[in-house]
């Protein structure tokens, strides 16, 4: 994905600067193929918390355990799914084009649980969901085509970064608090709680998914970096694999205690914006952004964040077509 020959040093720049350009932007059928993975990612995953949330009644409902039915299972499944999806996309294409996506599955998720959970979607939430397609297709439209980061040497210098390594010690200290003392006092109440635990999670998650893709391209070389490769893969497996542990477990308390599309609305958000800032520090695909395309990413994560508050906080308003053809009486 991502021999020097003699020659002529005006011959060798050009030369040079045109292989550096090859492998830092992928081609468009490269892009395209990310894309599509990403949108049925974003699809499945929209998915998962709305069926394990019907699995949990479910099995509540016979007083049994969430782990014997097979709704909550097939929840379970689609989000590993999804996940296959975004590992595969995230080595397709960059990290700040891939991630904002996720919120195509929050419209669906939403559609989904008012069939399946009998929850709430009125006008303002089918206009929400319209919003939040509308602002993913101005993000893809505006965000960077072009990787930052695309070999394992590469990878190496930007996670050994004192800036990242800063950033990271502090989600740590921040992960651990809310894990161990305030978690098990409030996270029953307060569903930023859970919400804050899984999208700091986030920001191991997504670095060490792209991290494995690029360390994946020098293992099975005849070369002496091969080893490194290895090791480097192994360490971000680790990562990952814990991580993705933990937020399995915080999601499926989450949604024992606090509405499905409530929960995913909110968690889009706060996960999407600590993964992106991770991103940014981390691979800087930032970089390659001009003013014109940043702003239009802006409006983009704006839009989708109002389609969002309209999808779940008027989700309650008794509010319809219909309502707009009434006369209004004035009663003195």
């Amino acid at each position: 994905m991502r021999a020097h020959l003699e020659a002529p040093a005006g011959a060798m720049a050009p030369a040079a600067a045109g292989e550096e350009g090859a492998a830092q932007s992928p081609g468009p059928a490269a892009v395209s193929l990310g894309l599509s993975v990403a949108v049925v990612s974003s699809l499945v995953n929209g998915s998962t918390f709305v069926l394990q949330k019907k699995g949990i009644v479910r099995a509540r409902g016979r007083g049994t355990s969430y782990l014997t039915d097979i709704v909550w299972w097939s929840g379970t499944i689609a989000m590993a799914l999804g996940q296959i999806g975004n590992f595969l996309a995230y080595t397709a294409v960059p990290t700040v084009l891939v991630t904002p996506l996720g919120a195509l599955g929050v419209p669906f998720g939403s559609i989904l649980a008012s069939y399946l959970l009998k929850e709430k979607l009125n006008i303002l939430g089918k206009l929400g969901c319209l919003l939040s397609c509308a602002g993913s297709v101005v993000l893809i439209i505006h965000s960077p085509k072009s990787e930052s980061v695309t070999t394992q040497a590469e990878l190496e210098e930007k996670l050994t970064n004192p800036v990242f390594v800063g950033y990271l010690c502090i989600v740590l200290l921040m992960l651990l608090l809310l894990i161990f003392w305030i978690a098990p006092a409030h996270g029953p109440t307060n569903i930023m709680v859970y919400i804050s635990i899984c999208s700091l999670l986030g920001s191991f998650t997504v670095p060490s998914t792209k991290g494995i893709g690029l360390a994946a391209q020098d293992i099975f070389h005849n070369n002496p970096s091969s080893q490194r490769a290895l090791y480097l893969c192994l360490v971000l497996l680790a990562v990952l694999g814990c991580s993705i542990i933990i937020q399995f477990k915080y999601i499926n308390k989450a949604l024992e205690c606090f509405d499905s599309s409530v929960f995913g609305a909110i968690y889009y958000v706060v996960f999407t914006t600590l993964v992106l800032l991770a991103s940014a520090i981390l691979f800087r695909e930032w970089s390659n952004v001009g003013v014109v395309d940043f702003l239009g990413m802006a409006c983009g994560f704006i839009t989708v964040s109002i389609g969002i508050v309209l999808i779940q906080v008027f989700k309650e308003f008794n509010f319809n077509i219909g309502d707009l053809n009434k006369p209004n009486v004035k009663t003195d």
